[in-house]
């Protein structure tokens, strides 16, 4: 028997106009679009109104994620079956409506899991990729958190579907101001201060704002809260501070918060990679090379918002081979570029390193 489903699109944007038609042509395949604009002074309402997009206009302030996208959710059909969430500049591959159709089980399925590509590098390749699941059922769901926010579900139990090859694809605006995530967060944590995710993003975000000190002070709380029990999130947090260290010129300490990192997690890549780069920078190349093998010695990936994409391509080989130059070791120095080459073919720094390290071989 056919699962005949009601899909609704839901989004909130603001002076998004350039998005609007590739944001559309993606999503079309819905059965409804609506978008909640939260101010916008340019053609992003008119353009999605010649589109047909549901259209609602409305000034949040305070200003709040969750508020906004609470609202948008309200104005999606009562009828609907699935809820699909997204940004304007957020595009799926084609057939998404299908592939959710194929594991959506209606009046049991509440949330779907699926592939989620947070940037696509320079080369056209996926870059950070991990799994989402802002597609959800239309009752029992709303959004918590004023920043890097996410669903709540009152259900009782909720019943998660998996489809890995539904792939949305996020192109993010290099432009656009992220200057209001740090008092977000920074209320984020006030009203929730036992929340250690919340707590974690908030460390984060001071670390990208140069606010070492502080950013410390907040990855250290994170590891003390008794919550804080994922840890490659944890392992995040050592080598986070390990980072905010080295920023501050106080490379013991670095070196010390990098080990722990690995210790905390010794079966993903990420905290291998980070001592690696430390030592290189501080040339010492033995150290270095010896971490990155035993990186490269973990074969299974991790596909979360931690996953960091170079531990997975041509970097780590590219930081072998010099290594090995740099010690003078000039056949492996060769055989790392040859490796690193594969993976990123167009590269004229590696292909010119290759044949410079053959002059010695």
């Amino acid at each position: 028997m056919e699962n005949k489903l009601k899909i609704s699109v839901y989004a909130i944007c603001k002076n998004e106009e350039k998005f609007v038609d590739r944001w559309v042509d993606s999503m079309c395949e819905a059965d409804e679009i609506v978008v909640v604009d939260t101010g916008s002074t340019d053609k992003t309402i008119e353009k999605l109104k010649n589109r047909g997009v549901k259209v609602y206009k409305k000034i949040f302030t305070p200003w709040r994620f969750d508020n906004a996208r609470n609202y948008s959710l309200e104005k999606v059909s009562k009828d609907t079956d699935v809820c699909v969430c997204t940004d304007l500049d957020e595009i799926f591959e084609k057939n998404w409506r299908e592939k959710i159709e194929k594991v959506w089980i209606k009046g049991l399925t509440t949330q779907l899991k699926y592939t989620y590509v947070w940037n696509v590098l320079e080369n056209g390749k996926d870059g950070m990729t991990f799994l989402y699941e802002k597609i959800h059922a239309r009752n029992g769901f709303k959004w918590i958190y004023p920043v890097h926010e996410i669903l709540s579900n009152s259900n009782i139990e909720n019943n998660y579907a998996y489809m890995p090859s539904l792939v949305l694809r996020h192109y993010p605006d290099s432009n656009k101001s992220r200057a209001q995530y740090l008092s977000l967060l920074e209320l984020s944590v006030k009203e929730s201060p036992n929340s250690d995710r919340n707590t974690h993003y908030l460390a984060r975000e001071y670390m990208f704002n140069s606010k070492y000190e502080l950013a410390i002070k907040y990855f250290k709380k994170h590891l003390k809260m008794k919550t804080s029990t994922w840890n490659e999130e944890r392992s995040a947090s050592y080598r986070y501070i390990g980072d905010c260290y080295k920023n501050l010129g106080k490379k013991n300490l670095a070196e010390k918060y990098y080990k722990k990192a690995i210790i905390e997690c010794i079966n993903t890549r990420e905290p291998y990679l980070a001592l690696s780069k430390f030592y290189y920078t501080n040339q010492k190349y033995l150290e270095c090379i010896l971490t990155l093998k035993s990186m490269l010695d973990i074969k299974e990936r991790t596909f979360t918002y931690i996953s960091q994409p170079e531990c997975w391509n041509d970097f780590p080989y590219d930081i072998l081979s010099m290594s090995y130059y740099y010690l003078k070791n000039y056949v492996n120095a060769y055989k790392y570029c040859k490796i690193a080459i594969e993976f990123n073919q167009n590269d004229q720094r590696l292909q010119n390193n290759l044949k410079y390290f053959a002059s010695f071989i």
